[in-house]
């Protein structure tokens, strides 16, 4: 794919669970360039996980287009759905199946014929370094052994895009940095774009580009050297205290 085209294009995207609560997103609209590693800034409640729901079709918007390497989810769902990879915040996988088994099963669901799966879990295990855990079943991993195998299943099918929903949830410090890291290598090595929801501020680095999102709409967008320019603010912190009004996690 050219890396003139966006990974990911979103356009005044408004969504509502209905009754009185009224629209959870407003006008949302944003882009994340190819190979880029983009952060969706948030406090718990601004309506990450809701835009993520959009993203990947859980929920059908009121209005706005969404496109994934060119292709609007509307009307080519298949092809969207394909250049994407998904990491979800609540965990999804077999507990009692092993490393291996949990991939090969997602290999199966994504129409990959055998050999090719097996060539590729065999690739990404040596990358996430869990090749000596190919044959452990989940339920005796910790939790950031645990995100590996997701992060792995989402990038079986080699998405373009990979979205993450609070990917860290749950981990201690160094786990929680070995798999920014992981993703932040993604980017940079293999030119997937990355789009990271969270509500932790350092999980987004001076290099990347970010989209901060409150009360369900976006405030700002763009590479962090721009945001700090346009907040006057000194680090990503104070920018997004000062463009949202609220304090950073």
């Amino acid at each position: 794919m050219s890396t003139d085209v966006p990974s990911l294009e979103v356009e005044g995207v408004r969504f509502g669970y209905g009754g009185a609560k009224g629209f959870a997103l407003q006008d949302v609209g944003f882009t994340v360039p190819a190979g880029s590693f983009t952060g969706l800034l948030g406090v718990n409640g601004a309506g990450k996980s809701t835009l993520l729901g959009v993203l990947t079709r859980l929920f059908e918007p009121t209005a706005g287009t969404v496109r994934v390497c060119g292709h609007a989810l509307a009307d080519r769902p298949l092809r969207a759905l394909a250049a994407m990879g998904v990491v979800f915040q609540q965990p999804t996988l077999d507990l009692d199946l092993t490393v291996r088994q949990n991939l090969s099963y997602a290999a199966g669901l994504r129409g990959m014929a055998r050999r090719d799966a097996d060539a590729r879990i065999a690739g990404l295990l040596e990358r996430f370094a869990l090749a000596d855990r190919a044959g452990a079943k989940v339920r005796l991993l910790n939790g950031g052994h645990r995100r590996r195998v997701e992060l792995a299943r989402a990038l079986l099918h080699r998405p373009r895009l990979l979205i993450l929903d609070e990917p860290t949830v749950g981990l201690d410090l160094p786990s929680r940095r070995a798999l920014v890291e992981h993703v932040h290598a993604l980017c940079r090595e293999e030119g997937v774009a990355a789009l990271w929801a969270t509500h932790l501020i350092d999980e987004v680095r001076d290099g990347d580009r970010a989209v901060l999102i409150d009360h369900g709409r976006v405030v700002a967008e763009g590479a962090v050297p721009e945001l700090l320019a346009h907040s006057g603010a000194a680090s990503l912190e104070g920018a997004f205290q000062a463009l949202t009004g609220r304090a950073a996690a």
